[in-house]
């Protein structure tokens, strides 16, 4: 009897072990991935195994209702740490040492919003292996502003950001704020369609002639304060927002309500788009946008975890663009001029 129930666990681990070989190469297939050596295989399919566990057992929790999310195994699924921050995120965000305006406040805001409903969002793309997170992120804010005007939905160019905004550090990383500068400075952004993406550095090509959208500066919301950004995406629109999305977690994320006790609220390292918030089985969430392409999480997008002590940091580095009309500019100017003059007024009877 003890010899038939090894040879059955045998047969069943071997049978399971086949099982495993042959989603890894559906897997690869799906993905489109290739090595350069077998040693080089190995190692990501010991990954591959790894995560495959990692998935499986949290998956189980989350069927019991004891996890609010589940994983699944997407593009990021062979890879170790080092391997997944080299890809996706590592120097995505460069160090945030510019001066902040003062932080926004707001009053009066609905329960639940999603600003794709309204227009407002362009579909999910992927940075692919080009730390541009901060130019998705800012170009996602600039265009939800810029239809909030004009009434209509033009994606932007990311790629103008990567190759002209000099302050910024191109596919090296950069911050949404600087972006923001530089388009305010530059007079204009380009359409998408205009200046494609390319995932690359490359030299500056904008064109006068094909401008997508504009800007007057930008406002920061108050650091660490998930209330002050529940207002803004609810008055304003789409909020650029940093995040720590270093952990494993947030990697294989497919769907439900994001929850990682581990993530960090100051050491941030990539930039998202927040583009409404709500409420799922008495779990509070931020909808956010992420650019890793339709394949990553919930078709591009992630539930993350609202009220819970600005959890990923997501509240701890927030703004957005200031587009203002015709109207407004002019009004804007003439302020700024009346301003100049009072001081210079003042200079000259003290």
């Amino acid at each position: 009897m003890k010899v038939l129930f090894v040879v059955t666990f045998l047969i069943a681990l071997c049978n399971a072990d086949n099982v495993s070989e042959e989603e890894f190469k559906k897997w690869k297939m799906k993905f489109d991935k290739s090595y350069t050596s077998v040693e080089e295989e190995n190692k990501h399919k010991e990954n591959w195994f790894d995560n495959l566990k990692l998935v499986r057992d949290h998956n189980r929790l989350a069927d019991q209702g004891i996890k609010s999310y589940r994983l699944d195994m997407n593009y990021f699924a062979d890879m170790g740490k080092q391997d997944y921050a080299e890809t996706a995120y590592k120097g995505c965000l460069i160090s945030n040492s510019t001066k902040k305006h003062n932080g926004a406040t707001f009053s009066g805001h609905p329960e639940t919003v999603d600003w794709r409903k309204k227009g407002y969002v362009t579909p999910v793309e992927d940075q692919k292996e080009c730390f541009a997170c901060w130019a998705f992120s800012a170009t996602g804010a600039l265009e939800g502003q810029t239809y909030k005007k004009t009434g209509k939905l033009v994606p932007l160019s990311k790629q103008q950001l990567v190759d002209c905004s000099t302050k910024n550090s191109g596919c090296n990383g950069g911050l949404m704020n600087l972006a923001f500068e530089y388009v305010k400075e530059n007079k204009g952004i380009n359409t998408e369609e205009s200046y494609p993406y390319e995932a690359k550095n490359g030299s500056c090509r904008y064109n006068p002639n094909t401008v997508g959208a504009t800007c007057d500066g930008y406002m920061d919301i108050n650091s660490g304060d998930e209330y002050a950004l529940k207002e803004a995406v609810a008055t304003i629109g789409p909020i650029s927002v940093a995040i720590d999305a270093s952990n494993k977690s947030f990697k294989l994320y497919a769907s439900g309500i994001y929850d990682e006790p581990y993530c960090s609220s100051s050491k941030l390292n990539h930039g998202v788009l927040v583009v409404g918030y709500g409420t799922d089985d008495g779990k509070d969430y931020w909808l956010v946008k992420n650019s890793w392409g339709l394949n990553w999480g919930d078709k591009g997008y992630i539930k993350m975890y609202r009220n819970k002590d600005n959890q990923c940091g997501i509240a701890s580095q927030a703004s957005y663009p200031l587009v203002y009309n015709k109207t407004q500019r002019v009004h804007c100017e003439a302020c700024s001029v009346i301003f100049i003059l009072g001081c210079l007024l003042l200079g000259f009877f003290y």
